[in-house]
């Protein structure tokens, strides 16, 4: 297909007799099979609320997350490929990638990257997201579905969220604990599924070097088990082995004194 890396537009036109060229347009996204993926949800998410996130936009108001586009783009820059992911229905594809790409904080858009929605009808979705709450069927049937493409390599690094339901499909897909993040409409980001973690996604982006970083810089992979090359973990002693016997007789010792 003589795709280049990245964003490819491609258009697809059905032409009849009575109703002349009808053209459908959509983007394939081409990504090395090596790529980290960060996940974002996007009402709740990048909006700051799922009712509101869906209607304000439509009518010219900014509820955007703070920080959210600052902190999005240097993960984007330090070699992660952004996705974004909805239980929004199909309908609002053109609605929902205008509006991201309207968000814009500063002299900072959000990054690029492929957008998936949930393929009911508006009012199932809709029902889903809203009132029956729980998008996590689809989200979870959708990013297996992508797992799949990148055969034993899971290609998720982290994940972003608005709600337990996200963090349970991130989870579901192999996402460590450690990199989830659910955010509230007071701006707090915290680890859902432990409740010991919280910050922001303006402090999350002052330290963004350390929780995502930067890909292929001098060789480096952000999988790789650092800790036992690390300064406290190559030169600390290891711990000695005890023979069971030995601790058999220092506890009878230890008896027979008392």
């Amino acid at each position: 297909m003589k795709l280049k890396k990245g964003s490819n537009e491609i258009e697809f036109s059905v032409t009849t007799a009575f109703q002349g060229t009808t053209r459908c347009k959509c983007h394939i996204y081409l990504w090395h099979h090596t790529d980290k993926v960060v996940i974002s949800d996007i009402d709740g998410t990048i909006t700051k609320s799922d009712v509101l996130g869906h209607i304000l936009p439509v009518i010219g108001r900014d509820w955007a997350q703070s920080g959210v586009a600052q902190l999005f783009t240097k993960i984007h820059n330090n070699g992660y490929q952004i996705m974004y992911l909805s239980a929004r229905a199909i309908g609002q594809a053109s609605i929902t990638k205008d509006y991201l790409q309207s968000v814009k904080q500063g002299d900072v858009c959000l990054p690029d990257g492929p957008i998936f929605l949930n393929p009911d009808s508006l009012i199932h979705a809709f029902r889903r997201e809203v009132i029956d709450r729980n998008p996590e069927e689809f989200k979870i049937r959708c990013l297996k579905d992508i797992q799949s493409l990148f055969e034993e390599k899971n290609p998720f690094f982290a994940g972003y969220g608005n709600r337990p339901n996200d963090a349970y499909a991130y989870r579901a897909v192999g996402i460590p604990v450690s990199r989830i993040f659910t955010i509230n409409p007071a701006g707090e980001l915290r680890h859902e599924l432990t409740q010991n973690f919280q910050t922001s996604y303006t402090e999350q982006d002052a330290m963004v070097d350390l929780v995502f970083p930067p890909v292929g810089k001098d060789g480096f992979d952000p999988e790789f088990k650092i800790q036992e090359f690390s300064s406290f973990g190559f030169w600390r002693e290891g711990f000695q082995e005890i023979d069971p016997e030995s601790l058999d007789m220092l506890l009878e010792k230890d008896c027979d004194k008392k």
